[in-house]
């Protein structure tokens, strides 16, 4: 088995996981529940951290994926 497969699945396993973290609470139904409730949030401590970190791990992951096409083909 080709190393770059299993870095691409361990990254795969990686970004499920940021994801996973990042969903928030709001469901559908409670963003019609409150009229005050801004659409604006400013993203801070460790709540960047793991966005940045799933833009960063989502690049990669695209990359090791180019790079077994390339390799396989």
């Amino acid at each position: 088995m080709k190393i770059t497969l299993v870095i691409q699945i361990l990254l795969s396993l990686a970004l499920i996981i940021l994801v996973t973290l990042q969903s928030k609470e709001t469901s559908l139904g409670s963003g019609f529940s409150s009229v005050t409730q801004s659409g604006i949030h400013t993203k801070r401590g460790p709540e960047k951290i793991i966005y940045i970190a799933t833009i960063v791990v989502s690049v990669v992951f695209v990359l090791f994926s180019f790079l077994n096409i390339a390799i396989w083909k």
